[in-house]
């Protein structure tokens, strides 16, 4: 889902990759037709090359010879770009215009301090000030972490499909990897409760950025929790990592699929 912000009685769209809606900001100036201002922004000579900076150093497809034909019409009275023709031509990224809910033009947080500053120096300095602070409450929120009951009583769908128990739930451990000692204590637990270690995850996710962790659901991280707090009193016991493992399996098992079970309850609650 967008992300809001309301700079001076303005609200601002933040969609995917912190992209922010040019419109939004547009309508700070005129509501009626912010299209207008989008577009006669960039017609300036100054705003192509900064685009065609930006794209040149964070776009490696970037057309150099497609940008410089509108640097040299840019700023002439016939000249006149739209945003949708300048990612065509260009197959620029850091700017887009998209249809339907959410639609407008949308541009990386950099290029849109750009525009805003364009609009209005006050504006900008708001804007980035309230960017900031979304920025800031969602580090916080990552050091903390989640608030993991919350996040349960609040869960209005079901978990019940077997394809969706079949990833969540760990399966009995190979003895192959039972015997197989690991170096890491996380990727003992890492193996207790996702069935592999943080290296065979990445080599079957090479598409994913961040490690398991990162896309674990909200009861793994309930379980990978309990298991933490269980593996250092099995160390206390001197228990081998071949017996820790398969305890934590079997408890990370259990677990997993009591809090399934609980949240099949609360799904069906709401």
């Amino acid at each position: 889902m967008p992300k809001k912000l309301t700079v001076q009685n303005q609200e601002i769209t933040i969609v995917k990759d912190d992209y922010i809606s040019l419109t939004d900001i547009a309508k700070s100036k005129n509501p009626d037709e912010p299209k207008d201002v989008v577009k006669n922004w960039l017609r300036n000579k100054n705003t192509i090359a900064f685009l065609g900076l930006w794209e040149k150093i964070n776009n490696p497809i970037f057309k150099g010879v497609e940008f410089d034909l509108f640097k040299n019409e840019a700023g002439l009275n016939s000249f006149t770009l739209s945003p949708s023709k300048w990612c065509k031509k260009t197959d620029a990224i850091g700017i887009y215009s998209k249809a339907g809910r959410y639609g407008g033009t949308y541009a990386h947080q950099d290029i849109a301090f750009e525009f805003a500053s364009w609009v209005s120096a006050e504006f900008k300095l708001y804007l980035i000030k309230e960017f900031q602070r979304l920025k800031d409450d969602e580090n916080e929120q990552k050091q903390l972490g989640w608030d993991i009951k919350r996040t349960i009583v609040k869960m209005n769908y079901t978990i019940h499909t077997d394809a969706i128990k079949n990833n969540l739930i760990p399966l009995n451990i190979a003895k192959s990897k039972i015997a197989f000692i690991y170096a890491s204590e996380a990727d003992l637990l890492n193996v207790a409760l996702f069935g592999m270690s943080a290296k065979e995850w990445q080599e079957s996710n090479t598409d994913k950025n961040g490690n398991m962790r990162d896309y674990a659901s909200v009861e793994q991280l309930v379980v990978l929790a309990n298991l933490e707090s269980l593996n250092a009193e099995f160390i206390k016991q001197k228990l081998s990592p071949q017996v820790r493992v398969e305890r934590l399996n079997a408890i990370a098992i259990e677990q997993m699929q009591l809090l399934l079970g609980y949240s099949k309850k609360l799904g069906s609650k709401t």
